[in-house]
């Protein structure tokens, strides 16, 4: 009999110990979002003894049957999905933001609005040959905003290309950590601590992942993922203990296509979904701002060839170039301006060219036209600053839900610490009872 209670507090205590353990790493991963809460199951043990004739079944004890871990499926994958959408919402505005302080930095509208400015004051003294290379030096500097834009957009292109290089490999190296973790579960028993870690290493890989791009996951009994990406259309990029090659290439419209093992897919969530986007948007506007450059370009020297210079020779083009990339101020001399109408004597005080010219720059003019760009582009990223705060709150509230379900409440730890502790206490007493019991009878006379 004592020998038996000695068992029973023996496993009790070792059971105790068990759930201290497991509750202590709990609190002590309180603040990491990659942990669930584990707990134990326990189970009664009962041994069959024999005692003459006579069958009965004795208490043996306890013993730790498997180790839980919290877990909600569906409100993982909602966090996935969520997360996934913020993150094309952030990286999208992200690109546009880029794009938006380059124009501004840029100074183009001020370029534009600073060479209508020379020009009117050109207009009061026509022959003044300071006001003539003031104005010439400010469509110099217009041409030259171009090209500072042109440099700002192309260091920002490559800021999209090494986002998303950066993210496929980050996808490449998640994809194969998911598949050894894969093949580390199928040995891995269920309900041990080992599993339990395993799986926390496979949905803080599946996160990473859906930070990259939007994915489907689907789960076995062992609890192995198979992982699709983007549309789903091809071959998955981890199925067991496999992982397929993701890859990406650039579109003639910036945009980027990807690949699963060499099949196409589609991405519509995920920060390379957004960087895809982000893309156009930039390309877009190196349209607008290409169209801006030429439209200034043959104003300005239309404008140039109906008038005359200061030496009454038939203006000559003063700009060239077909693109942000070229537009350039051909020449440097201000007598070459064409301030005085066709005809005009050389020095004449005729100032109906540069009438002509300031009026055809003016109403619906380049500054008109850089004014609705960035316009145009603030909008842009203004609605695109107002959905990424939606999607953060929607992101945010299903954070909140899987945490209240898989989270740890230092509360109900600390509680468990009292209880456990004490059914450790209650089984030390046990086996010291059970000791006395056997010291009595073996002092028995």
């Amino acid at each position: 009999m004592a020998d038996n209670l000695i068992l029973i507090g023996k496993s009790g205590a070792m059971a105790a110990r068990r759930a201290l353990d497991v509750t202590a790493q709990n609190i002590a991963n309180a603040n990491n979002p990659e942990y669930s809460r584990r707990g134990v199951s326990m189970n009664e043990l009962a041994s069959a003894a024999t005692i003459g004739n006579y069958a009965s079944s004795a208490l043996a004890g306890v013993t730790v049957n498997r180790i839980t871990r919290s877990d909600s499926p569906f409100l993982a994958s909602e966090v996935r999905r969520t997360g996934a959408n913020l993150a094309r919402a952030s990286a999208e505005l992200q690109g546009l933001t880029n794009a938006e302080t380059i124009i501004e930095q840029s100074g183009l509208f001020n370029g534009i609005v600073a060479f209508e400015a020379s020009l009117a004051e050109l207009a009061g003294d026509p022959l003044n040959a300071s006001l003539r290379a003031q104005a010439l030096q400010s469509l110099g500097n217009l041409a030259q905003t171009f090209g500072v834009a042109d440099q700002g957009l192309n260091a920002a292109y490559d800021e999209l290309r090494f986002n998303v290089g950066n993210s496929v490999n980050q996808i490449n190296l998640a994809a194969e950590q998911l598949a050894l973790t894969n093949d580390a579960l199928t040995r891995a028993q269920a309900g041990s601590g080992e599993a339990a870690v395993l799986f926390d290493q496979r949905d803080a890989l599946l996160a990473d992942l859906s930070d990259h791009a939007d994915i489907q996951a689907q789960f076995d009994s062992f609890g192995r993922v198979t992982v699709s990406i983007g549309d789903a259309s091809g071959a998955p990029l981890v199925a067991g203990n496999q992982s397929a090659v993701f890859a990406s290439t650039e579109n003639a419209d910036g945009s980027f296509a990807f690949t699963v093992g060499g099949t196409a897919t589609t991405l519509t969530g995920g920060s390379l979904a957004g960087t895809s986007e982000a893309g156009v948007s930039q390309f877009n506007l190196r349209t607008e701002l290409d169209q801006l450059a030429v439209n200034i370009v043959s104003t300005v020297n239309t404008a140039q060839a109906a008038g005359v210079d200061q030496d009454g020779i038939p203006g000559s083009a003063l700009l060239t170039g077909s693109s942000i990339t070229d537009i350039a101020l051909i020449t440097s001399d201000p007598r070459a301006l064409a301030t005085a109408s066709a005809g005009a004597p050389a020095n004449s005080l005729d100032i109906g060219n540069l009438a002509a010219m300031r009026a055809t720059l003016a109403n619906n003019g380049p500054a008109d036209e850089a004014n609705s760009i960035l316009f145009n582009l603030s909008s842009a990223v203004q609605g695109r600053s107002i959905n990424r705060d939606a999607l953060g709150a929607i992101a945010a509230g299903a954070e909140i839900a899987l945490t209240s379900q898989t989270g740890v409440d230092l509360d109900q730890e600390a509680a468990d610490l009292v209880r456990y502790q004490q059914a450790f206490q209650a089984s030390g007493r046990v086996i010291q009872v059970a000791s006395e019991i056997f010291d009595t009878v073996l002092s028995l006379r």
